[in-house]
């Protein structure tokens, strides 16, 4: 079968949408269309019709028909299952089959006609199998729609958080010059008093305010200010206008910084910007002229008390070719060092891409050996999916243990170990655990380092990286903090970045088609957590 053409069109035969799968040109393509109705017999059941060059096969839709043009040799029968697949994918993509709505999803609809038909000829393909491939193709969409509404919230409590610091320097200050006046009164010596202390006006502050751990056994001494001093009576700066305006959100009291050590004083920690790929600290690769990036996205729920809950790897290869004399080329796989997943490891390639079935020698490479994959574009060529419970599948296991104490107090013991995935380093590292409302921890051990995230009021524990080879494979923190209630410390939120692959998907060579020969090729495999809960 050849389909020279997928369109729809209005009863009077004005084209609404059209995909040519062949060379054909507007004028010849709306001279079938306007055509098409005239050639339609009355009173018939018949769905398709001839002339003398090509034929149509043609379904109802509302007030419109969808409909393929194809040459008189096409296997009627393909033809007309084709169509129905172009129909339920209206149906599916479409609310209703009206022109506007048509219209409306005309980049949706065409973008699925090419999944359904490559050069004229019907690709083995379902609906749901393009329905999952024009969901994945958004998927980076998502993330910039999600990225952009997180910088619109961390602005937001960019402002909450630095009206919070300058409300307890503001008390800071106040207690400062009460402290100095009561001293000057005991031991005033000749003159009976002693200069209140100098405040200077603090410098812009360029990073998010969190709370962090102290090293020495002394809290810490707020910035020391000069300028004109506290002057009783004077109006009220902009700065105490929006705090009075901000009202319930400032800190209630400067109690934190009195705390006897080793409890958290309020301190500037810079924070890194992040960076919008997801890499994070993870080292850059040098890129050849075929450079393929293996990316995965881990979804994983644990149970506090043992075993998964959910977990979802999902994961794709990307080709990017640089020159066109290395556009005809065979990319093997390396043999699967580890079981992971087995067979619910699910692969997909690209329909344009050989298959490769279990057991086979896993080869990625055009079905057409005289075609080439596109130059200085990026290229989806294998995708797979992995969901499950297995434990064994779990690249980092992390066990919370909340203890209750009779005096108040509950003792947490959190620790994490990266299990045997010798492949894998992990980077960047962030495990949050919430705290009761009022209360603040004392550390009493801990491997990293970690600080207090006042907005979100959780201490954070901060691995910068987890290897097998090394004593970092494994890590433990240990804070006692007041409260009674074990499950306030839950859900534990768990972040990294990762190098290597979950799957094992490696890259053993890159030859030509033609000679065999190898080529030179670089790799970028990492993997990011998408959602990474202990619950």
């Amino acid at each position: 079968m050849v389909v020279l053409a997928a369109s729809i069109c209005t009863k009077g035969g004005k084209p609404v949408i059209s995909r040519q799968f062949r060379d054909m040109t507007r004028t010849r393509i709306e001279s079938l269309l306007a055509s098409f109705p005239k050639l339609i017999p009355t009173n018939t059941q018949h769905t398709s019709v001839e002339t003398a060059q090509v034929r149509y096969v043609y379904q109802p839709l509302e007030d419109l028909y969808i409909l393929l043009i194809t040459n008189k040799a096409s296997n009627i029968l393909q033809d007309i299952d084709t169509l129905h697949l172009f129909a339920r994918v209206v149906s599916d993509l479409c609310r209703s089959a009206d022109e506007r709505e048509i219209l409306k999803n005309a980049f949706e609809l065409l973008g699925a006609f090419d999944e359904i038909v490559s050069l004229g000829y019907k690709e083995s393909v379902n609906l749901m199998q393009v329905r999952s491939i024009l969901e994945m193709e958004s998927h980076e969409e998502k993330i910039q729609d999600i990225i952009a509404r997180n910088k619109e919230a961390e602005a937001k409590e960019e402002l909450k958080r630095r009206a919070k610091q300058l409300e307890m320097q503001r008390r800071e200050q106040q207690r400062r010059a009460a402290s100095g006046s009561g001293s000057s009164y005991l031991g005033g010596g000749a003159t009976g008093y002693s200069s209140i202390p100098r405040f200077e006006t603090p410098e812009p502050i360029s990073t998010s305010p969190r709370v962090t751990n102290t090293t020495t056994s002394t809290p810490s001494r707020p910035p020391a200010f000069k300028g004109s001093g506290m002057k009783l009576g004077a109006k009220k700066t902009k700065q105490a206008e929006l705090l009075d305006a901000l009202g319930g959100d400032v800190l209630a009291s400067t109690e934190l910084e009195l705390s006897a050590p080793p409890t958290p004083a309020v301190a500037e920690v810079p924070v890194m910007p992040k960076s919008n790929d997801g890499r994070g600290s993870l080292p850059e690769v040098e890129k050849e002229d075929i450079h393929i990036v293996i990316k995965e996205q881990l979804s994983l729920s644990l149970l506090h008390d043992g075993g998964v809950q959910s977990m979802e790897v999902k994961g794709d290869m990307n080709l990017l070719i640089a020159d066109p004399a290395m556009s005809q080329i065979r990319i093997a796989l390396a043999p699967s060092t580890s079981n992971f997943g087995g067979k619910s490891l699910q692969f997909k390639q690209h329909p344009n891409v050989a298959k490769f079935g279990p057991g086979q020698e896993r080869i990625i490479a055009l079905k057409d050996t005289s075609r080439s994959f596109p130059v200085n574009q990026s290229l989806a060529v294998l995708r797979w999916r992995y969901s499950g419970t297995d434990e064994s599948n779990v690249p980092l296991s992390i066990n919370c243990w909340p203890t209750a104490s009779h005096d108040g107090t509950v003792e947490v013991s959190i620790e994490y170990e990266l299990e045997h995935i010798e492949n894998i380093t992990l980077y960047d590292t962030v495990i949050s655990i919430p705290l009761p409302d009022g209360s603040y921890p004392t550390v009493t051990s801990h491997s990293g380092e970690w600080s207090l995230d006042s907005s979100s009021h959780s201490i954070s524990w901060t691995i910068p990286m987890i290897s097998f080879h090394d004593e970092s494979q494994s890590g433990s923190l240990v804070f006692s903090v007041g409260g009674d209630d074990t499950g306030a410390f839950f859900p534990v939120l768990v972040n990294f970045t990762a190098k290597g692959s979950l799957a094992g998907i490696e890259v053993a060579s890159v030859t030509h088609v033609e000679g065999g020969d190898e080529a030179v090729f670089s790799v970028d495999s990492y993997i990011t957590t998408e959602e990474f809960l202990v619950v």
